[in-house]
Parts: C-alpha cells; sequence; structure tokens
C-alpha cells in the first residue's frame, strides 16, 4: 500500500493526501475496476505512439485523423502538444488536419528548432501541397516566438499562413479583460458587413 501511495504521489496535482485517498479507493473498488486501470496504463505505455505524419499520439500509424478523408487535408492546424489538438478536436468548429510541434521554441531551456518537428512541418506542407497552415501555438512569449519562426520558414511557399484569433473571451466584460487581451481584441478586430 505504500509503495502504491508513493507511485501516485509522484504523479502531477497528486498530494499525499489525495494519494492516499486514491490508494485506499482502489483497495476497496471491485478488482475488475482496478485492474481496469492497471490495463489501461499498460495500454498507454505499451500501445500508444505518434503518428508519423502529424505526430499526434495513436495506436495506429498513420492516425484517424489523417486517415479521414472527410478532413479538409489542404488545411493543416500546428499545435504545441496533443492535448492541444484535442483541446481544438472537443470544439467541433476544426475539420482539417493537424501538425504537433511537440513543445516550443524555448532557447532559454535549450529548446532549439531541432528539438521540435518543425522540419517535418516545412516538409510536409512543400510534399502535400498545404493550401493553408494555422498557427495555433499558445498565446506566450515562446508560442509567438514559435510562430514567427514557422512563419519565416513557410514564407515564399505560397501557403496562406494564419494565426489563431486572441481578445476578449466571449461572454466576459471588457472591465475584466486585462490590457494584453485589449490589446490583442483591438488588433485582430474584424470587419462586419
Amino acid at each position: 500500500m505504500q509503495r502504491l501511495i508513493e507511485r501516485l504521489g509522484t504523479l502531477p496535482g497528486v498530494g499525499a493526501r489525495s494519494a492516499e485517498r486514491i490508494a485506499f479507493h482502489l483497495l476497496r473498488a471491485e478488482p475488475e475496476e482496478a485492474m481496469a486501470l492497471a490495463r489501461a496504463i499498460s495500454d498507454l505505455k505499451t500501445r500508444t505512439r505518434h503518428c508519423t505524419r502529424c505526430f499526434n499520439l495513436t495506436e495506429q500509424d498513420p492516425c484517424g485523423i489523417c486517415t479521414d478523408d472527410r478532413r479538409d487535408q489542404k488545411t493543416i492546424c500546428v499545435v504545441e502538444q496533443p492535448k492541444d489538438l484535442i483541446s481544438i478536436e472537443s470544439t467541433g468548429a476544426y475539420r482539417g488536419v493537424y501538425h504537433v510541434l511537440m513543445g516550443h521554441l524555448s532557447p532559454l531551456e535549450g529548446v532549439e528548432p531541432e528539438d521540435l518537428t518543425i522540419g517535418d512541418l516545412v516538409g510536409r506542407v512543400k510534399r502535400e501541397q498545404t493550401a493553408e497552415v494555422i498557427l495555433a501555438t499558445n498565446p506566450t512569449m515562446e508560442g509567438d516566438g514559435t510562430a514567427l519562426h514557422i512563419t519565416s520558414l513557410l514564407s515564399g511557399t505560397g501557403v496562406a499562413i494564419t494565426r489563431l484569433a486572441r481578445g476578449v473571451p466571449s461572454g466576459s466584460q471588457l472591465e475584466y479583460a486585462n490590457r494584453s487581451m485589449l490589446a490583442d481584441a483591438l488588433s485582430g478586430r474584424q470587419k462586419l458587413g
């Protein structure tokens, strides 16, 4: 029991008390429930890999998104991590394909372009005659720097390069928006009519 509590305590966001509660829950759970969790963890580590085309997590290669002929194969949405892809997919608003960078540029942390899948993206854009690349990197200094670097590499390819809109979230009030959000909203405003 102590070994399980210690292992659970190494998970992000799980403190000592939570680890203890989870361990005792698993002890009280039906054997099938506990073993289903163990199998899910085992399958994650043994069956999950990265798609060789988009670098999303998958059990099959290429992944289901890349092989879906109902998707717009000429539009690539570039995200930093697989979890970002999941967030965009959950909206149901995007029907193109993806490219996962596996991080963002961060010279201070030693993350250079060759540490990411940027070269694969550039090759893919040229090979597949992509019409549009949507840069959906995070709105941070590193995300913006990564987007700028990709833009410079793709300039001259003829592909349309777009960036996700930013600004004031729907349903919020201007008085609660910070300066950066308002500046992004003003610079990214859209024409009506």
